[in-house]
């Protein structure tokens, strides 16, 4: 099972390369985030957007594009089309967002006639690398799904095991976290988190653990949990955490980067193909590892072997 990103990239280069196609290139986080990937044996890309201003950005930070296709196209919403039509065409096998909002490129991914749309929900999974932790975190839904309901919640857990399997966490383990560990009729995410903890035992909800309703204390510290009297497999042990509703997750998000200068990663999960998704701040460090997630998930789909990364 990988554990941090130093394994993940290792992974994705035994994998890879695969081609991603970039929506909106003209930003140098972008720019040297696919540079890193391609010199690491990760990925080729295909640079949609305007072309003489991801040139100019690559001169001013004397970032080696030279090997890369580039595809000119001013309009963002033109640009993130032609990136989503390039994956549909089997010309790349991973979308990625540059520097457009998220809802741009998300609408041509969810085009009914020329995007990546299926029947499954779209969701968002942050990975998160935690100084302290022996495991990787997966953060869901911090990005796409406002505030989801039971069954949405059903289709998000079941996107962020995908990401874990693709990482080699065969059952990884969930825990729906809340404000309190009990039940409460006036806090519709604990009789969520205890509806998914039945579709859990039914086996409606499976290829996990799922626990619920639990704090994020008693979440991921096997210290908080026991002080609570808390025993069950998934407390203090959690690998997905399912966030009651965006604001939760955004918060955890960025408090992960900000505040516990952790390591991020952000992926959207549900269509024909990965969508590597962080926001327009992170690092090009956190894109190349987002990048080195949608190499293993598209590794990890039909076609390309289909096999979890051990």
């Amino acid at each position: 099972m990988i554990k941090n990103f130093a394994e993940i990239i290792q992974a994705a280069q035994a994998k890879g390369p695969k081609t991603i196609a970039v929506a909106v290139a003209q930003d140098a986080e972008v720019l040297l985030a696919v540079q890193q990937a391609q010199a690491l044996g990760i990925a080729d890309a295909i640079l949609v957007g305007n072309a003489a201003q991801i040139r100019q950005i690559a001169r001013e930070r004397h970032i080696g594009i030279e090997r890369f296709t580039i595809v000119d196209q001013a309009d963002n919403t033109a640009a993130c089309q032609t990136a989503v039509q390039l994956v549909a065409r089997g010309e790349a096998q991973v979308v990625m967002k540059g520097l457009v909002e998220t809802a741009v490129i998300l609408k041509a991914v969810l085009h009914k006639e020329t995007g990546l749309r299926t029947d499954n929900v779209l969701s968002h999974v942050a990975v998160a690398e935690i100084s302290g932790y022996d495991r990787l975190f997966y953060i869901t839904d911090a990005a796409m799904n406002i505030d989801p309901d039971v069954l949405i919640k059903k289709q998000i857990i079941d996107n962020a095991v995908q990401v874990a399997r693709a990482l080699g966490n065969d059952q990884p383990k969930v825990a729906c976290v809340c404000a309190v560990e009990k039940t409460n009729a006036k806090m519709q995410a604990t009789l969520d988190a205890a509806a998914l903890v039945t579709m859990n035992e039914n086996g409606e909800l499976k290829g996990c653990t799922v626990a619920g309703p639990l704090a994020l204390d008693n979440a991921v510290s096997v210290t908080a949990a026991r002080h609570k009297g808390i025993v069950n497999p998934v407390a203090g042990q959690a690998d997905i955490l399912l966030m009651p509703f965006i604001e939760a997750g955004n918060m955890l998000y960025k408090s992960i980067v900000f505040f516990a200068r952790g390591k991020i990663a952000g992926i959207v999960v549900g269509a024909k193909a990965p969508v590597v998704l962080t926001s327009r701040a992170d690092s090009d460090i956190a894109k190349l590892n987002s990048i080195a997630i949608g190499i293993l998930m598209a590794c990890n789909a039909p076609g390309c072997g289909g096999q979890s990364v051990v």
